[in-house]
């Protein structure tokens, strides 16, 4: 059982908590390219609990300051874009993505005031259509090799989501593959060749077997965690008959990422992302070893449910996420409609904001929640210690985090440990992008194939 002291450890994200100051080791998703396309490419951020102001200049350079100005505190969201920098609206003072105050117009010519203002500047990268802040001290980690930041941006799309609920049970639903069986149920499979884009829908790789069918058929499975240079590899098994068994195999992305199978062609890459400690964004790559994503539909199907600007459901606590008790008992597990975001967001916001974990009772089928709380707890002693966290990547270990290999499918029951990795190359080796593979898997497969 968890004490309200250790729940606060691992929840809580402001600059001094210190689970705040372990997410401030690594780079956190700021904002969506696509957010700053329009003609005033600027938008307030809030962000670990921090307030700041997210815009692109004149130049295509993108800048986070704090949002307050330094003059008199007015909001630099409302600030105009123009002279190399945004432009204060009550006086007129102006700040270039590096903070550096390059005009005090109120101020008499020969005022040397602005050479001695410089609002807090934070570094921001692009990378897989996101847009990425580092809000820690010092120099910021390198990028891992991620299949998302390798894909040409032909084959990846982003999008995001808000949930109205604390950053860790919203990460908790995506390493729990228990509840797909349950909570993600179809009591009828529709046909396999409509599935793009959503994700539990389409076929297992080896297989014309609808996944629906089985997470409806065989919700008892047994789960793997284990340790892995990134995180966790979560490993869940369905055995189907003394031959066959299905394979799921997904990963944990520390600190709050996740590495999903999303069909045989696509993969999701998944962050959740603390707004303050009550609220988080779901950013998400899919990343497709195929063919180049249809980013008009996925866009399409993601905004019958989000609206825009603010990536808000139409399904939401205010109208009970669409629950029909009639469609219940007669259509759908849980009444809420067809689309597992909806389900996702009902399971994690009706947790409460932050989930009171002392009342909670864990089970077998916990085990990667557990793993992945010790885990938590250690990097966060890590930092309070003065240590780098695991993930804290320099140039040469940034290169080594490759993958992270994903797989759903159908393979032996005797052989599924080398089946899962050799379906993972094969896709990767089969892709029209240079998708690297880990050493791990690729010394596997090199060997099998050697040996056979």
């Amino acid at each position: 059982m968890m004490s309200q002291e250790q729940n606060e450890l691992i929840t809580r994200v402001g600059p001094k908590a210190p689970a705040g100051k372990l997410m401030r080791m690594y780079w956190q998703p700021a904002g969506l390219v696509d957010e700053l396309a329009g003609d005033r490419p600027i938008k307030p951020v809030k962000l670990l609990g921090e307030d700041f102001v997210l815009f692109r200049d004149e130049e295509g350079r993108y800048g986070l300051l704090d949002r307050d100005c330094p003059h008199r505190g007015a909001d630099l969201a409302f600030g105009r874009l123009e002279g190399g920098g945004v432009r204060c609206a009550f006086h007129g003072w102006l700040f270039d993505v590096n903070g550096k105050c390059l005009e005090t117009p109120a101020e008499p010519a020969s005022s040397k005031l602005c050479a001695g203002i410089k609002q807090r500047a934070y570094p921001v990268m692009q990378r897989g259509g996101m847009l990425w802040a580092y809000l820690g001290e010092g120099e910021p980690p390198a990028f891992p090799e991620l299949d998302c930041f390798a894909a040409p941006a032909a084959y990846t799309f982003a999008f995001k989501g808000l949930f109205e609920c604390n950053w860790l049970q919203a990460m908790e639903v995506g390493i729990d593959p228990a509840h797909a069986s349950f909570l993600h149920r179809f009591f009828e499979d529709e046909d396999t060749s409509a599935a793009y884009g959503k994700q539990f829908r389409g076929a297992s790789a080896g297989s014309e077997m609808p996944m629906t069918k089985i997470l409806r058929e065989y919700d008892r499975p047994i789960i793997n965690v284990e340790s892995t240079e990134y995180g966790l590899r979560l490993i869940a098994l369905r055995q189907l008959d003394d031959e066959r068994t299905h394979v799921r195999v997904t990963n944990q992305l520390f600190p709050h990422g996740f590495v999903i199978p999303m069909s045989t062609e696509m993969t999701i890459t998944q962050w959740h992302v603390p707004v303050d400690d009550e609220n988080c964004y779901w950013y998400a790559i899919f990343t497709s070893y195929t063919k180049p994503v249809d980013k008009e539909k996925m866009l399409a199907q993601r905004l019958e449910l989000y609206e825009l600007p603010h990536y808000t459901s139409r399904k939401n606590r205010s109208n009970d996420y669409g629950f029909d008790p009639h469609e219940q008992a007669r259509e759908t597990y849980t009444g809420m409609g067809a689309d597992i975001n909806v389900h996702d967001q009902w399971a994690v916001e009706s947790m409460g904001k932050i989930q009171d974990r002392t009342r909670e009772h864990l089970g077998s089928s916990d085990k990667a929640i557990i793993a992945y709380r010790k885990l938590l707890r250690q990097e966060i002693e890590k930092v309070a210690g003065g240590q780098k966290p695991m993930m804290f990547l320099d140039a040469d270990n940034a290169r080594s985090i490759q993958g992270p290999g994903t797989m759903d499918g159908i393979g032996p029951t005797r052989g599924w440990e080398t089946y899962w990795m050799e379906v993972d190359v094969a896709r990767r080796r089969g892709a029209p992008w240079a998708a690297p593979a880990s050493n791990e898997t690729s010394a596997t497969v090199t060997h099998l194939s050697a040996a056979e």
